[in-house]
């Protein structure tokens, strides 16, 4: 026969309620000898609840979903593993879907979470406007990552794009680099757009007065590679660029090593993210480090406080990246 939390209670010498109130941390408080035998009882007897009576009782079913472009970019990738870690560690399961940058599969993910009654939707969407109708008609709280317009009604966990990205040109320019030139991602994303005004405030606050070379591209190392065979075969020489993307730049590095441009001597590069696969890029990746695990922690939460009060005001999180140093710009 299964084991019962009366089972579990009568072996820790408590009463069933204060097994639940264990299991669910709540709603009154269990002293730390209590809580210890309670778990010890539970390990002894191999005790497991039922999830589904559980989500049946408070209808709720413990998970959260997360939509994202796609996993080739390292960003993406890593930020889905450490909002993994976030759930686990808070007793929620996490289900994860990519668009492929796909507009009309984005729209059947969002279906689908729906249909599995999730309790709540992080999103990073493949659109500059995410369509989120279906969520919202269905009142599941959302909370909106990376690509987050503030006047969306949502609440946003992002960074900030321009200050960091300024001071990325700014590090290229204190170098003794001239003009950095610029591989941007989609020029119709918010977040693209504000990495583009820092380029260009760090620039006009040097005197820069021509403006140095700029690509708009996806976010791919294929994309970095061919925008920096581009602008290597201008006419138009450049001895920096910033990149908007560290998948981009490793494509791009690439593209110097086959043209035989020396990185950082002929062409000092930062780059925009800070994912592990930078560290072992050759020279290793100076690049803006958004802080994967804390963007993680805070949108979890975030998202879980929504989930307990989903009427609460949107708020608006923008947290400070700082740049990782490593041999691209010639540190």
């Amino acid at each position: 026969m299964p084991v019962t939390r009366a089972d579990v209670a009568k072996r820790a010498g408590v009463s069933p309620a204060l097994v639940s109130y264990v299991l669910n941390s709540g709603p009154r408080p269990v002293s730390a000898e209590t809580r210890r035998r309670v778990l010890q009882a539970i390990e002894e007897l191999g005790y497991r609840p039922n999830r589904i009576a559980r989500a049946l009782r408070e209808n709720r079913t413990h998970s959260i979903a997360m939509l994202m472009p796609d996993y080739v970019n390292p960003h993406f990738a890593e930020l889905a593993q450490a909002v993994e870690n976030e759930a686990f560690a808070n007793d929620y399961i996490l289900l994860i879907g990519t668009a492929n940058n796909d507009i009309a599969r984005e729209r059947s993910y969002l279906r689908s979470f729906v249909d599995r009654q999730v309790d709540g939707l992080l999103l990073i969407s493949a659109a500059s406007s995410p369509d989120v109708a279906l969520i919202t008609e269905a009142r599941i709280p959302v909370v909106l990552l990376d690509r987050a317009p503030q006047d969306s009604g949502f609440s946003t966990v992002t960074i900030d794009n321009q200050r960091a990205s300024r001071e990325a040109v700014e590090h290229l320019l204190w170098h003794g680099r001239r003009a950095p030139a610029y591989i941007g991602g989609p020029s119709e994303l918010d977040a693209v757009a504000e990495r583009d005004a820092g380029w260009r405030q760090a620039l006009e606050s040097a005197g820069v007065t021509s403006v140095p070379p700029l690509v708009h591209t996806n976010f791919s190392r294929e994309a970095g590679y061919e925008a920096m065979r581009t602008l290597l075969l201008s006419p138009d020489p450049i001895d920096s660029v910033f990149v908007a993307s560290d998948a981009q730049a490793i494509g791009a590095i690439r593209a110097c090593v086959e043209l035989g441009r020396r990185v950082p001597d002929d062409i000092a590069l930062v780059a925009f993210d800070g994912t592990q696969a930078g560290a072992f890029t050759e020279p290793r990746l100076t690049s803006v480090e958004q802080g994967i695990e804390n963007i993680a922690r805070v949108a979890v939460l975030e998202l879980l406080q929504r989930v307990k009060n989903n009427g609460s005001p949107a708020r608006h999180q923008v947290l400070k990246p700082h740049l990782r140093i490593g041999g691209t710009c010639g540190c």
